[in-house]
């Protein structure tokens, strides 16, 4: 496993980590606890040492199993969780603070994830949802020195909302933020516009969720998929989206060879390839994603020319999805 500095926290973090939500058993139905209790292990034992849950997981579930699983450990882990908006309108609409994180509500969400994970301190805690109108409201500062004062939390940061990689910008350069999370894949490439160079210059952690667009890249999406009943994929993946991504992932199989021989392998490679990212967070419910996914951590990023060949395959969601 390669390791890499998460910001300006200084944590040395495995480039792969640990995406926990589909561990929650709510949104992602094809798992079982024991077979996440499995997956955390053999992840840990493969050398990741951070793990990416929130409160909003499975309504708390998420951060019960990383609890245990962590506790049970001798390894020093480092554990990232999330405040859900206290409105839960998903993602942040432009609208005042105080409908979504008042002071007194994301310390009392903080201590209830401590709860959740039988830990005295949370490594890194994130806004689940963020608009940078908030940028200098006092209201958030209030919380976040308190629970650091107390010792509660270490680091601080947020989760920007999908497909908008600006709206943080304003936040990260007031100096108050430690890491930001955000949609980084072969389709979604906006990050780099703006937002890494800001990360770059602040010295901001970069978590790069989604990296194989909720299986899209995997290559596993095809026209006729079908996802039980209450996945999120059967929204994700609605109308004819899974033709468009077929399409999609149907030209980039082309690309396949020395550099990367299956698509999950070239999607990780493509996020990890970009110097402001400190880890990418796959989710992983079963070991044998663990083991798909911690293969790939070997110091080979790709190519300049294998790079310059995927900025075809951006995709604007905002525009055409």
């Amino acid at each position: 496993m390669e390791y890499r500095t998460l910001g300006r926290t200084g944590l040395k973090v495995s480039e792969i980590g640990f995406g926990a939500w589909g561990i929650g058993g709510v949104q992602w139905l094809d798992g079982s606890d024991d077979e996440s209790r499995r997956a955390l292990n053999e992840a840990i034992d493969l050398g990741v040492n951070f793990i990416d849950t929130a409160l909003a997981y499975g309504e708390g579930h998420s951060e019960e199993l990383v609890g245990e699983v962590v506790r049970s450990r001798s390894e020093r882990i480092f554990v990232a969780t999330k405040v859900p908006p206290k409105n839960q309108v998903w993602p942040a609409a432009k609208g005042p603070l105080h409908e979504v994180f008042t002071a007194d509500y994301i310390i009392r969400c903080t201590e209830k994830s401590l709860r959740n994970l039988g830990l005295e301190t949370i490594d890194v805690q994130q806004f689940h949802v963020w608009h940078d109108d908030w940028a200098n409201d006092p209201e958030w500062l209030e919380a976040l020195e308190t629970l650091r004062d107390q010792g509660k939390v270490r680091f601080f940061g947020i989760s920007i909302n999908d497909y908008e990689p600006a709206n943080a910008l304003r936040v990260l350069r007031a100096g108050h933020i430690d890491t930001v999370q955000v949609i980084y894949n072969i389709f979604e490439q906006a990050p780099e516009n703006e937002l890494f160079p800001v990360c770059q210059a602040m010295n901001i952690g970069v978590i790069a969720r989604v990296p194989f667009d909720e299986g899209g890249l995997t290559g596993a999406i095809r026209p006729d998929t079908v996802f039980p009943d209450g996945d999120f994929r059967s929204w994700f993946f609605r109308g004819d989206r899974k033709q468009k991504v077929f399409n999609r992932v149907d030209r980039l199989k082309l690309l396949l060879g020395a550099e990367a021989e299956s698509l999950p392998e070239l999607a990780l490679r493509f996020t990890l390839s970009h110097p402001a990212v400190s880890t990418v967070i796959p989710g992983m419910r079963t070991t044998k994603h663990v083991y798909n996914n911690v293969a790939v951590s070997d110091g080979r990023p790709l190519t300049g020319g294998m790079l310059e060949r995927l900025r075809q395959f951006a995709w604007d969601r905002t525009v055409e999805w």
